[in-house]
């Protein structure tokens, strides 16, 4: 089975075609510039890179080009589009309409279009791939996978907000959390990386990256998170501010003059580390600069890495007890500083870090770097989203 993995955004749009027998990635590539001048296709397949340069003025185009180069004589790995078998797109709300993978059809397609509101930067972006996929390849089976669905598990005392509870039953206001398909792919690794059954595991996984998100697992489901209704909630990210009072929040809109919806823009991409620091949102830059001295993104570090040791912390308590940690995504495999810094102080709580295993060069597989003694796990696992979407797609099918 041969399963084609569709990310689609607002003006890009990624993809994966997977040999679901070996899980072997064929074929691989990024659209770019959707609807905007300077349309371009970057394809890699058998060893090459192929580049074309063409205008994109929307996702049905981008979705031919890309199944045009996936059967091309000589950039292509499948002699035709039969080949493929399904698609599954990634999607990131599902509100509570959905919990679990689901097939797209005309039924379901109309109850994931009100859920826009929920993620209105990426839900309205995957429902054009699937609307473009579905003009392109009518007739092939498609399946919608949710960065919400593993946190479909938590208990409502932890999903739920303390507002009027007949307001969260009418509007869904609530926790949902993201990074599903990542905080699943690197527990169900790490469970076969100990030789256990993820029911045996008490897990806690940091998908650490320009967007962040800590989940506590217990026997392999989730039963807590950081982000919240949104994205924005948590530790502070790249460029969002993470966990702030909603009362301070109105008071900066007040103070600068901003409306609602910039006041939320301001929030979502002009703090976390960028606005703390002044330097920059990539965890690269911040670490030379605090290497040069530069003291705000020493702080913006700081505030990340106790944010971070904090929710650590707690979900330790939640779990009541804990097995393993693990890192993941861009920060978390390859920023040593911050995964020392998180686990510092810990050794009381049985977590011991080696620091020469730490400084591991990052070759794209798992690393441990706890010590010989500690007593939980300390694991960084490559994380591997699309697999997850394949996975749960051919499963489905």
């Amino acid at each position: 089975m041969k399963i084609l993995v569709i990310n689609a955004g607002s003006s890009s749009l990624k993809y994966q075609l997977i040999d679901m027998e070996t899980e072997e990635v064929l074929a691989k590539g990024t659209c770019e510039r959707i609807g905007i001048p300077g349309g371009k296709l970057t394809h890699k397949a058998n060893g090459q890179t192929f580049v074309i340069e063409k205008e994109l003025p929307d996702h049905t185009e981008a979705i031919s080009l890309v199944l045009s180069e996936l059967v091309d004589g000589t950039a292509g790995v499948i002699s035709s589009m039969d080949e493929i078998d399904a698609v599954g797109h990634r999607v990131v709300a599902s509100g509570e309409t959905f919990t679990e993978t689901t097939l797209v059809t005309d039924e379901t397609m109309e109850k994931l279009a009100p859920l826009s509101e929920l993620a209105p930067l990426h839900n309205p972006a995957a429902i054009l791939g699937i609307n473009a996929c579905r003009a392109v390849m009518k007739g092939k089976k498609m399946a919608m996978v949710f960065d919400t669905s593993f946190h479909a598990t938590m208990p409502d005392y932890a999903y739920l907000y303390a507002v009027d509870y007949d307001d969260y039953k009418r509007y869904k206001v609530r926790k949902y959390g993201f990074h599903g398909t990542s905080h699943k792919f690197v527990s169900g690794e790490a469970a076969n990386y100990l030789g256990k059954r993820p029911e045996e595991l008490k897990i806690i996984t940091c998908h650490l990256g320009n967007g962040s998100s800590i989940s506590a697992v217990d026997g392999g489901k989730c039963i807590d998170t950081t982000m919240g209704f949104t994205p924005l909630a948590g530790v502070p990210m790249g460029t969002r501010s993470g966990d702030i009072d909603c009362a301070a929040a109105e008071f900066l809109c007040r103070k600068k003059g901003m409306t609602q919806a910039e006041g939320l823009d301001y929030l979502n991409k002009k703090c976390g580390m960028l606005g703390i620091s002044g330097v920059s949102s990539d965890f690269r830059d911040l670490t030379a600069a605090k290497a040069e001295g530069n003291d705000r993104a020493r702080l913006a570090l700081d505030m990340f890495i106790y944010s971070c040791k904090k929710y650590v912390g707690a979900y330790m308590a939640a779990l009541g007890g804990l097995d393993c940690i693990v890192f993941t995504a861009g920060v978390g495999e390859n920023t040593p500083s911050v995964r020392a810094g998180i686990l510092s102080g810990m050794e009381a709580f049985g977590i011991r870090l080696d620091p020469a295993k730490n400084e591991y060069k990052n070759d794209g597989s798992i690393h441990e770097i706890s010590a010989a003694d500690s007593k939980v796990k300390v694991l960084v696992i490559p994380t591997n989203e699309e697999l997850v979407i394949a996975r749960e797609t051919a499963a489905l099918l």
